[in-house]
């Protein structure tokens, strides 16, 4: 596809070539967003195609980058590193990602894509002068170190917000259900409607946590606390090598007060020390949502930058021209009945990854 320093990059599917997964068992940086069963859920879901690009063509690989095809008469067809993660770590050296990122620019304009984006841990420098990468998004990531004993975690957990809830929802008798049975997940869809009504927004579709739960199997658990036999709050936690990470959490507002969330985080740090987890990644969350980086933060999760990179940049001023109208939109689902909502979250999610 492209040379430099008589090296080529190739592209290959994840999906069938064996040694993508051999490949990212024996790298430390991969997480679940670089695996096969992720982007079986991602294409079983919404139809989307995984490619990765390396500049290995035959034995084993030395390097890769996934992406998928993103096609869609809403939003434009584009290539995405990859979708619906907090991030995905490219896997290859400096000098390989640079050549390997021209490579995929050079991909996106010969179909005609509207951009590229990939979504690093961390800022890298591996593009030179000449490359048309730059930071597009930037949210914050927030980390919790399991290898400190439970007590000093507990210890770090802040005092009102987390502790006292923690042992409120305790004194409350909150009973706590793990696991990733249909029963589980129909509860947790349960309480994903009624917090993306709240935030005006509708939920994902049913199809693609029951593909996550197929796909990813005993690494997923859902964690479900219940007051009285009604659920109250439910996290969802996904368990790749020695990380475990919380992906989706949602809630009853009736019964905030009685501390299921903080209870069912103590509860996932618990098991996923026992599992022989190392680190809680809490996921990325946006300037536009302090109260959730204020969770984490109260959760004694250590906050990192998070930035995402386009090679072709998004308009701000189309952004801001559109708030009005974004504004009035979640105000329309806020109001649809359950079906439409729901109708709405199947159509809508795909062209919005």
């Amino acid at each position: 596809m492209q040379t430099s320093s008589n090296k080529q990059v190739y592209t290959l599917d994840p999906l069938t070539d064996r040694r993508w997964p051999q490949f990212l068992a024996g790298h430390s940086e991969a997480s679940v967003f670089h695996s096969p069963e992720w982007l079986l859920a991602l294409r079983d879901s919404y139809r989307y195609e995984p490619v990765v690009f390396t500049t290995s063509k035959e034995g084993p690989l030395e390097s890769g980058v996934v992406f998928c095809h993103i096609r869609s008469w809403i939003t434009g067809n584009r290539l995405v590193s990859v979708p619906f993660s907090d991030h995905c770590e490219p896997l290859a050296t400096d000098q390989e990602l640079n050549l390997i990122l021209r490579a995929v620019s050079h991909y996106r304009k010969q179909y005609g894509y509207r951009y590229s984006e990939f979504r690093p841990l961390s800022g890298t420098d591996a593009w030179d002068e000449q490359s048309i990468f730059a930071a597009n998004e930037k949210f914050t990531l927030h980390t919790i170190n399991l290898r400190a004993d439970a007590a000093t975690i507990y210890r770090n957990f802040h005092d009102s917000c987390i502790r006292r809830k923690i042992k409120r929802a305790e004194k409350e008798k909150l009973t706590l259900e793990s696991g990733n049975s249909e029963e589980l997940l129909h509860k947790f869809r349960h309480l994903l409607l009624l917090t993306r009504r709240r935030h005006k927004l509708p939920p994902q579709p049913a199809k693609w946590f029951s593909n996550l739960a197929h796909f990813l199997g005993d690494s997923l658990k859902i964690y479900v606390a219940s007051k009285d036999g009604i659920p109250a709050a439910s996290i969802f936690t996904i368990s790749y090598k020695k990380t475990l990470m919380y992906k989706y959490g949602c809630s009853d507002a009736q019964f905030h007060n009685l501390g299921g969330m903080p209870l069912l985080f103590w509860k996932a740090i618990q098991e996923g020390q026992q599992a022989g987890m190392e680190y809680f990644d809490l996921g990325r969350s946006s300037a536009d949502d302090p109260g959730l980086l204020a969770f984490k933060g109260h959760l004694g999760g250590i906050a990192s930058p998070l930035s995402y990179y386009r090679d072709t940049l998004s308009s701000r001023a189309t952004e801001t021209h559109d708030q009005p109208r974004m504004h009035w939109a979640r105000n329309t689902l806020a109001r649809l009945p359950e079906p439409l909502l729901l109708g709405a979250g199947n159509l809508l999610y795909r062209h919005f990854a």
